[in-house]
């Protein structure tokens, strides 16, 4: 497939949906479950089965076009059902700002785990080397994202 093609919609919904669980994370909490999805979806008046969820977040069957289920979705997550299906539209400040501290987390495990491996044998001055050479291309790589 082309790169050049925009994304499939179930693939734009797989991705925003498993973002937002990313960063209920972040925020703090754990990772919801099925159970949990399910549960906040009846609460909301809708059904979601364990395939259909799979699918949801897969990006692998057909797109869901269920209103109510998305509706109910985007309320969960306190986004706007929009982010969910269009491939264009705003990433909410909330959103962004968590998935910004995810990155600087991310980045911050690669350095401790760097720093751990190699501390027993290198030199002070090669670990700090090190190090910059980490920082430098990790900020190519977030330049590179943007």
């Amino acid at each position: 497939m082309p790169e050049n093609l925009p994304p499939e919609p179930q693939e734009v919904l797989a991705e925003r949906l498993n973002t937002l669980l990313d960063v209920v994370a972040a925020e703090g909490g754990n990772r919801y479950t099925f159970p949990e999805i399910k549960t906040a979806m009846e609460a909301r008046g809708v059904h979601i089965s364990r395939q259909r969820w799979h699918y949801m977040r897969a990006g692998t069957g057909p797109m869901t076009t269920d209103t109510p289920l998305l509706e109910a979705l985007a309320d969960f997550f306190g986004v706007p059902v929009s982010f969910l299906t269009d491939a264009d539209a705003a990433v909410p400040s909330r959103v962004t700002a968590q998935l910004e501290l995810l990155r600087t987390l991310k980045e911050a495990e690669v350095k401790n785990f760097a720093a751990r491996a190699l501390t027993s044998d290198l030199s002070p001055e090669t670990l700090l080397e090190i190090r910059d050479i980490i920082d430098q291309t990790l900020n190519r790589q977030s330049h590179d994202h943007d």
